[in-house]
Order: C-alpha cells, then sequence, then structure tokens
C-alpha cells in the first residue's frame, strides 16, 4: 500500500515542483475522506494541484469557476420539463463529480457557497424534495484567494469547518521556479500522466486508513490539544469535537502514508497546522496571518504524554 502512495506521490511531485509536503498533506486529507481548502494569491498552482490529484487518483473531476453570479442550480443541477415525457427531467450539476475543484470559492455569494454545504457534510443534495446520492469517493477541493483581495465574500465559520484541511502552497523554491520556466508548461505535462490508482484502490486505503491504531495515550494528547485552546483566552472559541475527530483521521492517513500501522504524536504534529489554523481565530483580530504562530504556540503549550 505504501509503495502505491509512493508512486501517486511522486507522479503529483512531477507537476507540481518544490511542494512535497503540501502534496503529501494533500493526499492524507482525501485519504481521510475529507475535503481540502487550498489558499493563496493566484498563480502558485492551487488549480493545476487539484486537477493532478483528480488525474493520479484516477477520479472523475469537474471544475467550477465561482463567480458573484453564479447560482446555487449552476452547482447542484436543475430539473426541466420534458414536453415529450409530459414531466420534469432532472439534469444533474457539477456536483455529481468524484472530486469537484470549486475554484475560487469566495468570489461567490454566500448563498450559492452555502448549497455545497450538505454535498460536503452528507455526500448528498436534495433538489425539488428528492435526495440524491454523490459518487463515491466524493472531495471538494477549493482554492481561495486571501481576504484582502477585491471582490471575496469570507466564508462562514459553519463552512470553513467542513474542509479537513486547509493548506498554502507559497512561491516555489528557486531551483524549482528554475525548472518552471525551463521545461514543458504543467498543463500539457499533466494530459500525460497516467493515473496511479483506481477510486476502489482509493476506497481501499480509506478502510485502511480508519483501521489505523490510535492508542489512549494519542487520544489523550488530541484531547489535551482540543482543551487546550478551550480554555486559552488567544482564542475567540476552542476547537470543536469535529475538530478533534478531523485530527485523529489525518493523523491516521499520515501514519498510513509514512508505512506504520499505528499513530505517533510525530503524525498529529506534522498536520496540526493544516487541521486546526482555519478553525480557530485569534482574540486579536489577525484571522489567517499568524498561522504558522498559532499551530507553534500549540505544540510548545501541549505536552507529549
Amino acid at each position: 500500500m505504501k509503495q502505491e502512495l509512493d508512486i501517486a506521490l511522486a507522479q503529483a511531485g512531477r507537476i507540481i515542483l518544490g511542494k512535497s509536503r503540501q502534496i503529501q498533506l494533500a493526499m492524507a486529507c482525501l485519504l481521510a475522506r475529507g475535503h481540502l481548502l487550498i489558499e493563496d494569491i493566484p498563480g502558485v498552482g492551487k488549480t493545476t494541484l487539484a486537477q493532478t490529484l483528480a488525474r493520479v487518483l484516477g477520479l472523475q473531476y469537474q471544475r467550477i469557476q465561482f463567480t458573484s453570479d453564479l447560482l446555487p442550480a449552476d452547482i447542484l443541477g436543475v430539473s426541466v420539463y420534458d414536453q415529450g415525457r409530459s414531466g420534469f427531467e432532472f439534469h444533474p450539476g457539477p456536483i455529481f463529480s468524484q472530486l469537484v475543484l470549486a475554484d475560487e470559492v469566495n468570489r461567490a455569494s454566500p448563498k450559492t457557497q452555502s448549497s455545497l454545504l450538505e454535498a460536503m457534510e452528507e455526500r448528498q443534495v436534495t433538489i425539488d424534495g428528492q435526495t440524491r446520492a454523490l459518487p463515491k469517493p466524493f472531495f471538494v477541493v477549493a482554492t481561495q484567494n486571501p481576504a484582502y483581495q477585491v471582490g471575496t465574500f469570507p466564508l462562514p465559520e459553519s463552512q470553513l469547518d467542513r474542509f479537513l484541511m486547509r493548506i498554502e502552497l507559497g512561491y516555489p523554491p528557486s531551483d524549482a521556479e528554475r525548472a518552471l520556466l525551463k521545461e514543458q508548461d504543467r498543463r500539457e505535462l499533466l494530459t500525460t500522466l497516467s493515473p496511479a490508482m483506481t477510486p476502489d484502490d482509493l476506497i481501499k486505503l480509506q478502510n485502511v486508513v480508519a483501521s489505523i491504531r490510535v492508542s489512549d495515550a494519542l487520544v489523550d494528547y488530541i484531547l489535551a490539544i482540543v482543551h487546550h485552546t478551550r480554555e486559552n483566552p488567544l482564542y475567540r472559541e476552542g476547537l470543536s469535537p469535529r475538530a478533534g475527530l478531523a485530527l485523529r483521521r489525518c493523523a491516521q492517513a499520515w501514519a498510513l502514508m509514512e508505512g506504520r500501522n499505528s499513530v505517533l504524536p510525530e503524525d498529529v504534529q506534522a498536520i496540526l497546522p493544516a487541521v486546526v489554523t482555519h478553525r480557530l481565530q485569534p482574540e486579536d483580530g489577525s484571522e489567517h496571518a499568524d498561522a504558522g504562530r498559532i499551530a507553534q504556540q500549540l505544540l510548545e503549550s501541549v505536552a507529549i504524554p
């Protein structure tokens, strides 16, 4: 299994240069059956990362460009009257795909953003009073521009919490950027990439992740982190039980990627910044600007059992 994952990571690393850590985190997020939020400035490869994940994992892929005039029906689908059949026929929207890229999700109105909530939480959508299941596996990978940029609608806390992880890509290292300038265009190279696994393989790996052992001491460590955020006046609100579950699931996925059948504290520490920083709002109002400081403060304040 680790060999399959290593091949998939290597394939993705051919497209997204110099960002092995971010690729690992994104893969861990999908293995943990979670949705991924990528926040960064335009042009650093957010969309390309989502396309690469879909290609490497052999997933059916749809891209939705979020704009201010996008409507919920543009995402979910719509029922259209068929005169020949004398009835309404449902035309599914792009949400009915295994990996959906919500590109620039914070450029759409709050009403349109909220149309993703049921799909992300319950893997289904309800339209015209009828509930329709989404494909398996199902992931939302959303990209988001920084809140200070023009024309953005901040995601509410309830929607941010639906994302298992939030990562940033940042500028590439100098050697990687040099290779980008000299080599073939990433989009063209992406079309030559062969899938490293199938959706069924991914589902099997997700089931293995759920079986990775989590000791009582490790559970105590996660609880200590969660309770520290609730008692610390630095934060407006502490981490919810859902955040604690997210830490456990992602740590299990990271352990699998490291080739182990049990979780170590180092696994929790590896995924903690991506899992908790978008769920914690500093009391001083600095928002996400000090995400690194938030994670470091947590790691320094909570002792390993």
